[in-house]
């Protein structure tokens, strides 16, 4: 490949995963005729986002080597004004390293598919989702506007409410999928007042063409306050990522929408949709570099997000839900890494982040697939035996999550907390010591888990409620809670496998050309004489041999290890004493497993003042003032006056002669009375 990257080449990527997304929703589903088989459908979705794949590979090649870039408009949709609505693509290495995590994962998770969703009647319907899905990130991580963006953005959510919701017979799951879809409206709402803004007063939807003109937004005040307005569209854009990242107070989503298939918690819940919003303020940053407020902002919510969620994945039972938390407090991480102004590190841990928790996400469901579909880790233990490639690989997992030395999570989150303590905004202290205290949340309630699945005793013949936890209900007739733990298909084993690599490797391999290279030149601005957290990093980088056998001896480490051994002495040696503890702390544990009261309080005060808004609107604005006054009300006074005048109508001669006689009588007596 040139240095010049081609436009017809590009526009594969996003549109093979789409045309396996149409061919299997249109005929490998009832809608259709159902005129492909499951073979078929499964094969065409998994060439699609292969071609997708090894066009991004190729193209991220292109952009390291060949230092090629692409940034031109595919389609003029129309002009308003002087405001153009575009379909465009901008390739750099922001975009190119994007396009290959979302296709890499999005090809892993359908192989998966296969195998975990083979007895499930709507296999066709799914793949079509997946592809469907994988198409909508593309279009939003390859745009060059942000039309094209909100498109994208738009379009994730849509395809995720869908796949949360893919089992629609079940109450929980629609509840989840609906909820998803209305905490994400809030954060949208946010998100298109930002872009309203920007092109109201930058008047374009492009982004170079905005960020040329981000030196004048900062100089301007939003009308009628004080505020900068560069400050109010970067806080309007980053509530945009609060819901899709699910940044507390809008993470409420994110748990819950595990009532989906464990392949799409890979895929949307840990790899890519939820790192839309991380994505977004990085593409940003020349915008976001110009509000220490707006920084400040992002820093403190991520730091409540990621020491906070922390905390309720310690007592969580669900193997899914565990995973779910740890997804929350790790992209509080990446969150707080925006705030602090080291884009790229966030961005970068986004990326490792992404293998491993697919791959620990993929290995909870080869587990519930080798357990029975039972989900409980309670009545799990002693799977190692029988398990051997679901428990490596999901160690391997554990061991980059809780960042040990030499894996792929530790490069990039030692060096988001090394960021945050260089950081000088507002609120860096309080996110020093959140991701510090999430170090050690982190690896505790991951070798939790780890330790209950796959250690000790054998609990799974004694789970006194087998079915109550089983994703399949409607095929479990033949798993009997009594059949001993069994390894995987290689359909699912495989990609546990290839993710479980990278998930090794590929921090060590890419943090110096990533961090301290020039992968990111032109992709993100960072203003160096403001913000040093950046400058700071590379004058202590001296290689990730040098980094990792330095981390052996700083704080996160050893903190990981005694939340490693803490969770090994309280449940494999002393197994009474978490029980102890949860009655010793009976009030802590209520709040936390009722998620702060969370949930509580926007059903029971947001949902009800909501509904009692929308009530006291329909009935006294709709009813009594639009129905009742203006359209009923107007009817009333026409009908009132045309009866009057029916009655003056009568149709009689001496009706009228008495009306003549009477004006004739009033006349005069007022030009008697009045004008002599």
């Amino acid at each position: 490949m040139s240095a010049t990257l081609s436009a017809s080449t590009l526009l594969a990527v996003p549109l093979a995963p789409l045309a396996g997304a149409v061919v299997a929703g249109l005929f490998g589903t009832k809608f259709g005729g159902d005129h492909i088989g499951r073979k078929v459908t499964h094969s065409l979705t998994i060439l699609g986002v292969l071609v997708a794949f090894i066009i991004s590979a190729m193209t991220l090649k292109s952009v390291v080597a060949d230092g090629a870039r692409f940034n031109e408009t595919i389609y003029e949709w129309m002009t308003v004004g002087g405001l153009k609505m575009e379909v465009g693509f901008l390739v750099d290495g922001l975009t190119a390293m994007m396009m290959c995590v979302v296709t890499f994962v999005s090809l892993m998770v359908h192989i998966y598919t296969i195998g975990y969703m083979e007895e499930d009647d709507g296999y066709n319907r799914f793949f079509a989702y997946i592809s469907l899905f994988t198409f909508s990130m593309l279009m939003l991580v390859m745009s060059n506007n942000m039309l094209q963006l909100f498109f994208g953005w738009e379009a994730v959510g849509l395809v995720s409410y869908l796949l949360i919701g893919f089992w629609f017979n079940r109450p929980t799951a629609i509840f989840a999928n609906m909820k998803a879809f209305l905490v994400n409206r809030v954060g949208d709402f946010g998100f298109i007042l930002g872009i309203g803004l920007i092109a109201a007063y930058a008047g374009t939807l492009n982004y170079g063409e905005a960020f040329a003109k981000a030196n004048t937004l900062a100089g301007i005040t939003f009308p009628g306050t004080e505020w900068m307005l560069i400050t109010v569209i970067c806080i309007c854009l980053f509530i945009g990522a609060m819901g899709k990242s699910a940044q507390f107070p809008l993470h409420v989503w994110l748990p819950d929408s595990m009532e989906g298939p464990t392949p799409i918690s890979a895929l949307i819940h840990a790899a890519t949709m939820v790192t839309a919003g991380i994505f977004m303020v990085a593409r940003m940053s020349p915008l976001f570099e110009l509000s220490d407020t707006a920084l400040s902002f992002i820093l403190v919510i991520g730091a409540i997000t990621a020491l906070f969620m922390g905390f309720l994945g310690i007592i969580q039972n669900d193997i899914k839900r565990v995973v779910a938390y740890s997804t929350l407090s790790q992209l509080g991480y990446m969150t707080v890494a925006l705030g602090a102004s080291a884009y790229s590190v966030a961005v970068f841990h986004l990326m490792t982040h992404a293998f491993f928790k697919a791959l620990l996400f993929l290995g909870a469901g080869s587990v519930i697939i080798g357990m029975h579909h039972n989900q409980d880790i309670r009545w799990m233990g002693g799977v190692r035996k029988y398990m051997p490639i679901t428990w490596i690989t999901s160690l391997l997992g554990s061991l980059a999550l809780i960042g040990t030395p030499f894996f792929a999570g530790f490069y990039s989150k030692d060096s988001i907390i090394e960021a945050v303590h260089e950081s000088h905004l507002w609120g860096a202290n309080f996110a020093y010591y959140a991701v510090l205290a999430g170090v050690f949340i982190t690896a505790f309630y991951s070798f939790r888990m780890y330790f209950l699945v796959f250690h000790g005793k054998e609990r799974y013949d004694q789970n006194p409620d087998a079915h109550h936890h089983d994703e399949h209900a409607e095929h479990d007739d033949d798993h009997g809670h009594g059949h001993k733990p069994h390894e995987s298909p290689w359909v699912v084993w495989l990609p546990l496998v290839l993710l479980a690599i990278p998930s090794v490797v590929i921090g060590f391999m890419t943090i110096e050309p990533v961090l301290f290279g020039e992968f990111f030149k032109s992709a993100i601005f960072v203003d160096g004489n403001r913000h040093h957290a950046m400058k700071e990093l590379e004058e202590a980088f001296h290689g990730p041999v040098a980094m990792a056998i330095h981390g052996l001896t700083a704080p996160p480490f050893w903190l990981a290890l005694a939340g490693v051994v803490l969770s090994w002495y309280m449940y494999m040696i002393n197994p009474a004493l978490p029980a102890a503890i949860k009655r010793a702390f009976g009030p802590i544990y209520r709040l936390l497993e009722n998620k702060y009261y969370m949930d509580w309080f926007n059903e029971n005060v947001i949902a009800r003042a909501t509904r009692a808004l929308g009530t006291g609107l329909w009935k006294g604005g709709d009813q009594a003032l639009i129905d009742g006054a203006v359209v009923n009300g107007s009817w009333k006074v026409v009908g009132r006056i045309s009866g009057v005048v029916r009655w003056m109508q009568s149709g009689y001669i001496y009706h009228y002669a008495f009306a003549m006689l009477l004006g004739i009588f009033i006349l005069m007596t007022y030009f008697v009375w009045f004008k002599r």
